[in-house]
């Protein structure tokens, strides 16, 4: 098959056994090198997407796509905005809610978000009653006064299933001695368990209609929380009900509701990704060295071939092609690699704990027991294309040196 002549000659000289082996074990350096650095940046790449996912995914089991509530006051005509919800057939689910901060005291006190929900609605948009570890969500009857804790939130309190705890409003009512703070006693009727530290430490949850009273809302809520399909339509969803509801709404979604959270989790991904590639960047630097090397062991070949015809710019290009075909083993070597270690990864973090007698992410300490990963196909792109520019880019300079060489200089002292 037809070869351009300094793509055969670059192929060539990969092939061919090298006089000076020193040279040879720098280029395999530079090929373990690169294939090391994509292998561990795509293993880590991926196991850090993999606990992104399982964040967002215990977060949204507890928290709405996206809501529609009261702007500036609650919304009073809510079971229509809940009818025209469910006729989208983007929503999966739809119910009320009221949440308001609260000072929830026992043998100590704890800040933590209240929210009121109807029980028998509360499955559409959230998987709270199979998260309940004691107790049943149902028994937030109205008028009972129940409320149901997350578990790191009971046990911060001191409080069990039956025990009082006293709950404090940032909502004044006035008298003739002046403001009264709302407070009220509500007996604790179930405990849940999340997995996520904001809902299992800072949530506290009771009957819709209890905290209606409390607060004097009357049949007022403050807002709809609504389940969808595809969560990453949520704005748009949300959107487009208020604007088929004709009034003063305000609109969020789970990205605007946690948007530190994930621009944190973004800004570690990505500067663990510059970090990585040093170990790429460094592989590449070894090829820089290899290929010098080459170019001054090739010396007199290189005159040979400027006298045969061979343009400075043909001479670029065999170890240009030489240098990038080294780029090329070692980024499909670590492309491969990488896949390989992430798809087994939990087997062999299994394998060490036997081994060892070691348990590397203990139940009592870890929410995620495990190690989630999730192979994303752009970041081993992305990975790939990057190894590959640092591999084409260290074979530049030796290329442009081979260029240079002058056939009588180089064949004086042959």
């Amino acid at each position: 098959m037809f070869k351009p002549v300094p793509v055969a000659i670059g192929l060539r000289y990969l092939r061919a056994k090298r006089r000076n082996g020193f040279i040879s074990f720098i280029s395999l350096a530079s090929i373990l090198g690169i294939a090391l650095g994509v292998t561990a940046l795509i293993t880590t790449l991926a196991v850090m997407s993999g606990f992104q996912r399982e964040i967002r995914d215990r977060m949204l089991q507890m928290a709405a796509h996206a809501t529609v509530s009261g702007y500036g006051e609650p919304l009073q005509d809510w079971q229509r905005a809940v009818e025209v919800a469910l006729k989208d057939a983007r929503v999966a689910g739809a119910a009320p809610y009221i949440e308001k901060i609260a000072l929830i005291m026992s043998a100590n006190s704890q800040p933590a978000m209240l929210r009121g929900v109807v029980p028998a609605e509360e499955d559409k948009v959230s998987v709270l009653g199979q998260k309940m570890v004691q107790g049943k969500l149902s028994d937030l009857a109205p008028g009972s006064f129940n409320i149901v804790l997350g578990r790191e939130l009971a046990v911060w309190l001191g409080v069990g299933v039956g025990d009082d705890v006293l709950l404090a409003l940032d909502d004044f009512r006035s008298s003739p001695v002046g403001g009264v703070q709302t407070m009220k006693r509500f007996k604790v009727s179930g405990i849940f368990e999340a997995g996520y530290n904001e809902f299992d430490k800072g949530l506290a949850v009771v009957n819709l209609s209890d905290l209606q009273r409390l607060l004097r809302m009357g049949e007022g809520v403050t807002g709809v929380r609504l389940k969808l399909h595809d969560m990453d339509q949520a704005f748009d969803v949300g959107r487009e009900l208020a604007l088929k509801l004709k009034g003063p709404y305000r609109v969020s979604d789970w990205t605007q509701d946690n948007a530190n959270l994930f621009r944190a989790l973004k800004m570690e991904k990505t500067v663990m990704a510059i970090l990585l590639s040093l170990i790429i960047a460094m592989g590449a630097f070894n090829l820089v060295s290899s290929q010098v090397m080459l170019v001054t062991d090739k010396q007199a070949d290189i005159a040979i071939l400027r006298t045969l015809g061979l343009t400075p710019r043909q001479v670029m290009q065999v170890f240009m092609v030489q240098g990038s075909l080294i780029g090329i083993i070692g980024t499909v070597s670590g492309v491969v690699g990488g896949i390989l270690l992430t798809l087994n990864l939990d087997r062999i973090l299994q394998g060490i704990e036997k081994v060892f007698g070691v348990q590397l992410l203990p139940e009592d300490v870890y929410y995620i027991t495990g190690l989630p990963t999730d192979l994303q196909s752009s970041d081993v792109i992305a990975i790939a294309c990057v190894a590959l520019a640092m591999a084409f880019l260290a074979t530049l300079y030796p290329a442009w040196r081979a260029a240079r060489t002058a056939p009588a200089e180089a064949l004086r002292y042959e």
